[in-house]
């Protein structure tokens, strides 16, 4: 390998502390936010508290696509610090968002209620388009 792939590789390797740091601190919120044990009856408790209590998003910037008895689907287009990292760092939202995003809501929902499933659809996602697409359900058993 010559000195310019190895800058390269070196590059890219350093471009994973800052979201591995992002992981690290994000779950810990998770964490801690989930020590209090919330419990949801619904998908409407869903909605209030993982969108606007954990997540802290502002109610304009989660659109509801459904909201059923079993299924909550959403498009969020909030402020995004994920987002603005990824960006700065010339990465890809598919990739990070799985990494840090999705890892973290997938924990604090499994806390909530250990049958709600967690998916964010990769091909309805910022900066490739207008938001970001979730669908969380009730596991059936």
């Amino acid at each position: 390998m010559n000195g310019v792939g190895l800058l390269k590789r070196l590059i890219n390797g350093l471009k994973q502390v800052p979201l591995f740091i992002g992981l690290l601190v994000f779950y810990s919120y998770g964490f801690l936010w989930t020590i209090k044990p919330r419990r949801v009856r619904d998908m409407k408790d869903v909605l209030k508290l993982f969108y606007y209590d954990f997540l802290k998003l502002r109610k304009e910037h989660v659109e509801v696509v459904e909201l059923s008895d079993k299924e909550l689907v959403t498009i969020s287009r909030n402020p995004c610090p994920i987002l603005d990292l990824t960006l700065m760092l010339g990465l890809d939202t598919k990739y990070t968002c799985k990494l840090v995003s999705e890892t973290v809501c997938k924990f604090v929902l499994k806390r909530m209620d250990p049958r709600l499933v967690f998916e964010r659809n990769y091909e309805y996602i910022r900066p490739y388009r207008d938001g970001c697409l979730e669908k969380i359900y009730l596991k059936s058993d």
